[in-house]
Order: C-alpha cells, then sequence, then structure tokens
C-alpha cells in the first residue's frame, strides 16, 4: 500500500509537470521567437494571406470559405471526440471501480475511493475544458468567415484579424488539452503509464510544434535557433 501511494502522489504530479512545463516554453518561445514554432510561422502566414485577401471578390470569397473549412472540421470533430470520451470514460471508470479487486499489484497504484474519482475528475475535466476551448474557436472562426466575405472597408485589417487569430489559438488549446488529457485516462491503468504517456507526448509534440531544418547533408534535422 505504501508503494502504491507513493506511485499515485510522485509520478502523476511529475507527470503533470512535464507536460505543463513543456506548453510553458512552447508559448514562452511563440512570444519571444515565434520563428522557431509552426505556430509562429502560420500564424505569420495567416496575417499575409487575410490582409491580402480582397473583401467582397467572389472568387476570393470562396477561397476564403475553403480555408476556413478545414480548420472548422477539425474542431468540430475535437469538440465531439471529448464529450464521446468523457461519456465513455464515465462508464469505464465504474467497471474499473467494480473490477479493482482484480487488480492486485502495486504497479497499478491505489484503489482508493478517493483515488478513483481522482482519476476520472482530473480526465473529465481536461475533456470539459477541451470541449469548452473548441466550442469558442467554432464560434470565433465562423465569425471571421463571415467577416472576411463581408463587405465594407471597416471590416478589414485590425478587429477581422484578432477574430481569426482568436478563432486558431482556442482551436489549438483545445487540441492540446485533449492530448494532456490522454496521459491522465491511462492513470486507470496505473501512475507508471502516466509518465511514459507523458515523455511520448511530449516528444511527439516537439516534433510536431518546433521548426527543423535540414543541414547540407541532409542526414539531421536541427532546431531553428
Amino acid at each position: 500500500m505504501g508503494v502504491a501511494f507513493y506511485l499515485d502522489t510522485i509520478v502523476v504530479p511529475l507527470s503533470l509537470f512535464i507536460t505543463v512545463g513543456y506548453h510553458a516554453y512552447l508559448c514562452h518561445t511563440i512570444k519571444n521567437k515565434p520563428s522557431r514554432t509552426t505556430y509562429g510561422i502560420s500564424k505569420h502566414r495567416r496575417t499575409d494571406w487575410s490582409l491580402n485577401l480582397n473583401q467582397g471578390d467572389a472568387s476570393k470569397a470562396m477561397l476564403t470559405v475553403q480555408s476556413l473549412r478545414n480548420t472548422l472540421m477539425s474542431t468540430i470533430l475535437t469538440a465531439t471526440i471529448t464529450i464521446l470520451v468523457n461519456l465513455g470514460l464515465a462508464a469505464l471508470t465504474n467497471n474499473t471501480y467494480n473490477a479493482s479487486h482484480l487488480f492486485s499489484s502495486e504497479f497499478f497504484g491505489s484503489k482508493s475511493d478517493k483515488i478513483f474519482v481522482l482519476k476520472y475528475g482530473s480526465a473529465s475535466i481536461c475533456l470539459v475544458m477541451s470541449f469548452m476551448f473548441s466550442s469558442m474557436a467554432i464560434g470565433y472562426l465562423i465569425d471571421a468567415n463571415f467577416l472576411m466575405n463581408a463587405y465594407g472597408e471597416f471590416l478589414s485589417g485590425g478587429y477581422t484579424q484578432t477574430i481569426l487569430e482568436r478563432g486558431f489559438t482556442l482551436a489549438l488549446v483545445g487540441n492540446r488539452v485533449l492530448c494532456v488529457a490522454v496521459p491522465l485516462m491511462l492513470w486507470m491503468l496505473g501512475p507508471v503509464l502516466v509518465l511514459l504517456a507523458s515523455l511520448v507526448l511530449v516528444f511527439v509534440l516537439h516534433e510536431f510544434d518546433f521548426v527543423c531544418k535540414f543541414p547540407d547533408n541532409n542526414k539531421h534535422c536541427t532546431t531553428v535557433k
């Protein structure tokens, strides 16, 4: 019982520290050196793209709709997944609690009632937050789509660009909160898996978030500085 208690109280907070620390470092890099991150480069490209759009032009309007459609679809998918996974997690938690006597090894951590509530509650909170951010992102992206196709010079520039960036930022946050919820859901199977999943998650996200450049020999990829 003592080993299981220490696994839950040390390994799980360490896993959360790894994922939260990585995203804090990512936010700091985006703010200070945006050219090192894929989000910073995409934001710069979106700014140029939105400023060059000729509002009221039918061909440009169609291009705008098609360009934002993929982001809207992926955000809606994220919101749908979070609700479905949250509902499935509730059923899984109930079955896991009923079958907790089958997991006698301390590798699976503590099996007390409070720990089971904490396991479900932490993952459920992340899923609900992901749904909230994704829903807000959908609203902002729909407004941006309307503004970028509307007539009037007063709609161009700052306001429309702000709405567009808020939509993309909230969509990214919703997706990342869903990613962070995955290691917490694995807590049902033991705290060690939470640590392993967090390490794998940070490694995979680092490959997506930071821009790499290839030297002359094209054999090794180094992070842009």
